[in-house]
């Protein structure tokens, strides 16, 4: 197998570690030495990263990859999925080029999308992330995702709608049947849809429970879009993977997840919020006056004080989430590294653990990635510049020198100096 070696790097390993001076020894599609143990290595390839922050690459942990330029539900429901798939690979290929090496679905505008490209990105036919494929969001008639009217029947909106235990069941087996990794269900309710606000609770905890169960069942993960204390109450004691939201809080609902810390993610998606109250959004009609009539800013307070409080219990954060709308565009999730700090209370080392080791234990069961050490899978990135200095060189596509996935280069600055050393690879060159 093919060796790169990459030298002089200051390197994050993502394990809590402070950065050291050093190189790191790529062996195939993992890491074989670090620092010290790389010190005299030899490789058929080395890279000269002086000057480089090396660091694991990062995960969207609430991917949305056929999003693109969303203002209403109509941009999900109108475009045929022969558009729509190349919307989700183009959301694939924004990703990795920015230095996400992994996707942590959420749920797509149709079913099959991001399994679609999943599928091409694994043989190798598309750039992109590693892939956990979302589907259809799973909801209830009636709640967040329902589109539908008596006079107006929306079947083919971004939602399934289901209600009651076998109903639910039925569904999760049917998306797994599909090709979908992460399931994903509507628990609460939400500001975009008045009639059921987020503090509501209109899925039942059977109706979780029954879908947490069938998807574990079945090898794959569950997720909930849970804004409300019940909601949130109900994710937990159900055994739902991660959470995403999760504003509303209450004292029992903070130790429920304190007590499962080492079992759940939570997933804040705090940019959404941070972009319409800053007038981000303004642009696309959604000003912060319009926020503010629709509780966005009192969501925006409650998730500092609620993720506040979870940071200081050790709960896994995620960054990413809701992005691909008109005003936030694929690839410009590490944005929400600076709002970890910001609204949570991170320091620079920790969000970037957020983005880091905790996506990459999202990903997959094991701890097989996420960090970089000996053993582990070599997905990481190099930056041009001090990334502890200045979290916001993330969120530049000049200043993302190289993105490796699974060993392989995925993009590379004409400007880093590389190296070969093998005959074969001279030869192929």
């Amino acid at each position: 197998m093919a060796t790169t070696l990459i030298r002089n790097a200051t390197i994050f390993d993502a394990t809590g570690a402070k950065p050291f001076q050093g190189n790191l020894l790529v062996d195939g599609n993992k890491i074989s030495a670090v620092g010290a143990a790389a010190a005299s290595a030899q490789a058929d390839s080395e890279i000269d990263a002086t000057g480089m922050f090396c660091m694991p690459g990062m995960t969207e942990g609430h991917a949305h990859l056929s999003f693109e330029g969303v203002c209403a539900t109509e941009n999900l429901i109108t475009p045929t999925p022969e558009e729509q798939v190349f919307t989700a690979a183009r959301g694939a290929k924004a990703l990795i080029e920015m230095g996400f090496t992994s996707s942590y679905g959420a749920s797509e505008a149709k079913l099959r999308l991001a399994v679609a490209v999943r599928n091409e990105v694994n043989a190798g036919r598309l750039p992109g992330p590693r892939i956990r494929a979302g589907g259809l969001e799973l909801s209830v008639t009636g709640a967040m995702g329902d589109e539908s009217k008596e006079h107006d029947l929306r079947p083919g909106g971004p939602s399934q709608i289901v209600d009651g235990v076998e109903e639910m069941r039925k569904a999760v087996r049917f998306q797994i049947r599909e090709g979908i990794d992460n399931i994903k269900l509507d628990v609460s309710g939400d500001p975009f849809y008045p009639s059921t606000p987020g503090a509501c609770t209109p899925m039942t905890f059977e109706e979780i429970k029954v879908a947490a169960d069938t998807a574990h069942g079945l090898g794959r993960k569950i997720n909930a879009h849970t804004r409300s204390v019940e909601g949130s109450k109900h994710c937990v004691r159900a055994g739902v993977d991660g959470l995403f939201h999760c504003e509303f809080s209450d004292e029992e609902m903070l130790d429920l997840m304190e007590e499962a810390k080492d079992r759940i993610f939570v997933s804040p998606t705090v940019g959404l919020l941070h972009q319409i109250m800053t007038g981000e959004a303004a642009g696309n009609g959604l000003s912060a006056e319009i926020g503010g009539y629709m509780g966005i800013g009192e969501l925006l307070e409650n998730s500092a004080r609620t993720h506040t409080e979870l940071r200081k219990r050790g709960i896994r954060h995620l960054i990413g989430g809701d992005y691909g709308f008109g005003w936030s565009k694929q690839g410009e999730q590490a944005k929400d590294i600076a709002l970890f700090m910001k609204y949570y209370g991170y320091s620079a080392e920790e969000a970037l653990i957020c983005a880091t080791r905790n996506g990459g234990r999202a990903m997959m069961d094991g701890d097989s990635l996420g960090t970089l050490e000996a053993g582990k899978l070599a997905d990481l990135i190099l930056v041009n510049g001090d990334v502890l200095a200045d979290v916001s060189l993330l969120t530049d596509h000049g200043r993302i020198a190289l993105v490796m996935k699974d060993g392989a280069i995925q993009r590379i600055s004409p400007a880093l100096n590389q190296s070969h050393h093998s005959p074969a690879l001279e030869a192929a060159e």
